[in-house]
This record gives C-alpha cells, sequence and structure tokens, in this order.
C-alpha cells in the first residue's frame, strides 16, 4: 500500500475543497431567500455552510492530530446542522427540493469524506484518541 504524504497545507485536503465548494452553492440558494430572513436563517445557514471548511482548515494548521480530530468534529456538526437548516428552509418554502439536490448530495458526501479521514488519522495516531486508563476522578480518589 502506498503512503501519502501529509498534507503541508490545508488547501490541498479535498474535503476542505469540497467544503469551499458547499459554501458557494449554499451562498448561492440563499441569496433567494425572503428579504426579511436576511439575520435569521440566510444568517445561520451561511454561518453553518462557512464553517465547514473554516474548521477544516484549523484544524490541519494544528500542533497535534488530536487537535485536527477536535475540528473534524465540529466540522462534522457543522454539516448536520445546514443539512437541517437546509431542510427547513424546503420546509418553509423558501426554496424547491430540486433547489437542494446538489447541497444535500454534497453534504452526504462530505460527511463520509469526514468520517473516513478521522478513521485515518485514528490509525496514524492511535494515541490522539486514546483515553488516559486513570479517570481523572481516580486520580483524587487518594
Amino acid at each position: 500500500m502506498q503512503e501519502h504524504p501529509k498534507p503541508k497545507h490545508y488547501k490541498e485536503l479535498l474535503v476542505w475543497q469540497k467544503g469551499m465548494a458547499l459554501a458557494k452553492l449554499v451562498y448561492r440558494l440563499t441569496v433567494r431567500f425572503p428579504r426579511e430572513e436576511k439575520f435569521g436563517l440566510t444568517s445561520q445557514i451561511r454561518r453553518a455552510a462557512v464553517s465547514v471548511p473554516s474548521n477544516i482548515a484549523e484544524g490541519q494548521a494544528r500542533q497535534s492530530t488530536k487537535e485536527f480530530l477536535q475540528f473534524l468534529s465540529h466540522a462534522e456538526g457543522s454539516l448536520a446542522e445546514l443539512e437541517t437548516q437546509v431542510l427547513l428552509s424546503v420546509e418553509l418554502g423558501f426554496v424547491w427540493p430540486d433547489d437542494v439536490k446538489e447541497i444535500l448530495a454534497t453534504i452526504d458526501e462530505l460527511q463520509k469524506m469526514l468520517v473516513g479521514l478521522k478513521r485515518k488519522l485514528e490509525e496514524v495516531s492511535p494515541l490522539a484518541t486514546r483515553h488516559s486508563p486513570l479517570s481523572s476522578r481516580a486520580e483524587y480518589a487518594r
């Protein structure tokens, strides 16, 4: 099996590139939202979309695998938040189901990519995800 070199920069990560593409799709979609939603759902959905590649970038720039994994988890949470908000925008009639198909497919793809990346990072650095055998309470119980 061929070993892949660690990306030197987050921009080299396909998952970050897909996250950026998703954010652009969301911005294009939300332009159609009602004006009165500018500070409501429009703002929320855009923030969640921007949070995905932002967390990937920040995590990759951190010094430890443990921190990177934590930021990837934040990106996963933002994807779940974004999916919920996109579905709500359809239910509220701001957009049609066909309008969000590409966004929902990209969210699904990114969720799978993040799970795969996290699994790979955990294989490479298993200590980053292992808990100490002694809980913090056990130390104080002495």
